[in-house]
């Protein structure tokens, strides 16, 4: 039988890795009774750890977000793919490089000797082209990203641009925050223009206060994918293109998404992601390289490409 702390390190772990946990799955998988799931979920609770639970037949648990941030678990393989994301981050938000290499440096010096000389033969320098990713204030970044979760309208100063001799002082609905060819953009409707524009966010500088909120008006394309796209046309020259929605952070898609990619945040572990490739089955095997859950939304070209990439997985693992 596993000592409680073992236990404990395992329950921790089977929740992190799935939102929903019926507490007898859960039960079965420790080799223990629903009463000591019960006991253990207590003890993590007491450890920081907001584990909510659910009552009724189908009851069970899961681990929420909470004030503050509870110790993590990693498995061996999450540690070193850890390793190698924070090596290779390079995500064009100022600051955000800097906490990569600190972080990198607080999980090396807690890592076990085994997985800490695997890390270190894993010394990656990622090289990008100078000039090719202008640095974002992370803050921002997210008082842009505050105002298109809020609806609110954003006031700005606003340097360069195709408008030669506009005013410093901008206002725009906020209507997305994209990611394009390796840059942040605003993609919102210019109240003093009375049309819809997009900003890049490297350029602007938020003023102080919160604007009115507005009512979201439709788009001038069927969604925000064909908006940016007609916008820079021609930079995508792939004749595929499809769209999905990504259990990731939209920081962390645009790192590996490529430059042709347009990625939304829709939330703080998920993004709506378009992706071209030469093929339909290239545009699945794009999405694939995630490694993280996913949601079609179109056009059925790329479910049926889906579908085949799944057969032939499927056919090479049972072959």
């Amino acid at each position: 039988m596993s000592t409680p702390s073992s236990r404990l390190l395992s329950l921790l772990s089977l929740l992190q890795a799935r939102r929903d946990w019926p507490g007898g799955v859960l039960a079965d998988r420790l080799g223990v009774s629903p009463r000591t799931v019960r006991r253990d979920v207590d003890r993590l609770r007491e450890l920081g750890y907001p584990v909510h639970a659910s009552k009724g037949p189908d009851g069970g648990y899961r681990l929420d977000a909470g004030t503050q941030m509870p110790p993590l678990l990693l498995d061996d393989e999450q540690a070193v793919a850890l390793v190698v994301a924070l090596q290779t981050a390079s995500t064009g938000v100022a600051g955000v490089d800097e906490a990569a290499v600190r972080a990198l440096a607080t999980l090396r010096h807690v890592m076990p000797a085994r997985l800490r000389t695997a890390a270190d033969a894993l010394q990656v320098t990622a090289v990008t082209r100078r000039g090719d990713r202008p640095e974002v204030d992370q803050h921002v970044l997210l008082a842009v990203g505050a105002a298109v979760r809020a609806r609110e309208v954003l006031r700005f100063d606003y340097e360069g641009g195709t408008d030669a001799g506009a005013r410093p002082a901008r206002r725009a609905e906020a209507h997305h925050l994209v990611t394009w060819g390796g840059r942040w953009y605003l993609v919102g409707y210019d109240l003093d223009r009375a049309d819809w524009r997009t900003f890049r966010v490297d350029r602007l500088t938020p003023k102080s206060g919160s604007g009115p909120r507005f009512a979201p008006r439709a788009l001038p394309a069927s969604d925000v994918t064909a908006f940016v796209a007609e916008r820079f046309a021609g930079s995508t020259p792939w004749p595929c293109r499809g769209e999905a929605e990504v259990a990731m952070a939209a920081t962390e898609v645009a790192l590996w998404a490529g430059r042709d990619a347009l990625v939304e945040p829709l939330g703080p572990d998920r993004s709506r992601v378009a992706l071209s490739a030469w093929s339909w089955d290239g545009v699945a095997a794009r999405f694939a390289m995630f490694g993280v859950p996913l949601r079609v939304i179109g056009p059925a070209d790329l479910s049926d490409a889906m579908r085949r990439l799944s057969d032939r997985a499927t056919a090479a693992v049972t072959a």
